[in-house]
């Protein structure tokens, strides 16, 4: 009994929780899941990258992925093709095809962007937001994300398993780490550097980093409108996009890089394959005719 009140003391310190009702009884089953969660902390990077490689399996198996002959995947392959790895880390690329706005990337390295982000950005402003998404991954923040997510995961299911493998974990248990995974919240200083890490991206690779500004001023603006219901999970997890477009515009204007950026053309549709006709040569025998 002791050992089960140091455990709860442990976790509601943590989450920060000041109330409990005396009266509350806990079993077993719900105790080994409170206790998973406590282990949550100890988990590996190791642990917490084979984690997020099946809860990304998990949503990709569950959301419409585009193929690899579809307009939206030959576009991203297009921007984001050579950008495969990083220093500890290995990219790879897909487009869910849902209208959410909306783009994550997992502590193994999957980026997963959502065709609705695609359909109102160019692919400057793609980079930028891409590019803040790989910061997560770079910075660790996303393993840091993946440990949150183990433990939000084990307190809603009330799972028995006290295991961290990933063995223990159910085909159901992963659809919601992955869940947890894409609501998941960065600190403010997470999200600074992340926006840093973007800019210095497009800086690096000769691209306009006034983008980053535009593409913040877009969902900015869109919060707004009637679209902000597409804008749910992106604004969860990443706020203030109208303070995050003033502080881009402040870094390009202090590299003196800064100009009013005018967005480009946006092309999602594959390229129309022209049908080649071959002509055959056609000879016309001429015949003559005797006079009699």
């Amino acid at each position: 009994m002791k050992k089960k009140l140091i455990v709860l003391g442990v976790l509601f310190a943590t989450l920060g929780l000041t109330k409990m009702n005396a009266q509350i009884s806990l079993g077993d089953k719900a105790m080994g899941a409170l206790q998973k969660g406590v282990t949550s902390f100890t988990l590996t990077n190791a642990d917490a990258v084979a984690l997020s490689k099946e809860a990304v399996r998990k949503l990709d198996s569950t959301n419409e992925v585009a193929g690899p002959n579809d307009g939206y995947t030959l576009r991203l392959n297009r921007v984001f093709g050579k950008y495969t790895s990083g220093e500890g880390y290995t990219l790879n690329y897909k487009v869910y095809k849902l209208k959410e706005v909306n783009a994550f990337a997992t502590a193994d390295g999957s980026v997963r962007v959502y065709s609705g982000l695609m359909d109102i950005m160019d692919d400057n402003e793609l980079l930028a937001v891409i590019g803040h998404e790989i910061g997560h991954v770079a910075n660790n923040d996303t393993r840091d994300a993946m440990r949150a997510a183990y433990q939000k995961e084990a307190l809603i299911d009330g799972a028995s398993s006290q295991s961290v493998k990933i063995s223990a974990v159910t085909d159901s248990q992963l659809g919601k780490i992955g869940s947890a995974m894409i609501d998941s919240k960065h600190s403010r200083k997470q999200e600074a550097e992340a926006d840093l890490f973007s800019y210095n991206f497009l800086k690096k690779n000769g691209y306009n980093v006034n983008a980053e500004e535009s593409a913040f001023r877009i969902l900015a603006k869109m919060s707004e409108g009637n679209e902000a219901s597409f804008l749910d999970k992106m604004m969860s997890s990443h706020p203030d996009s109208a303070k995050r477009a003033d502080d881009a515009k402040k870094r390009a204007e202090s590299d003196g890089l800064y100009k009013p950026y005018v967005q480009q053309k946006i092309v999602n549709t594959a390229p129309v394959v022209k049908a080649t006709t071959t002509k055959k040569a056609t000879t016309t025998k001429k015949t003559t005719v005797k006079k009699k």
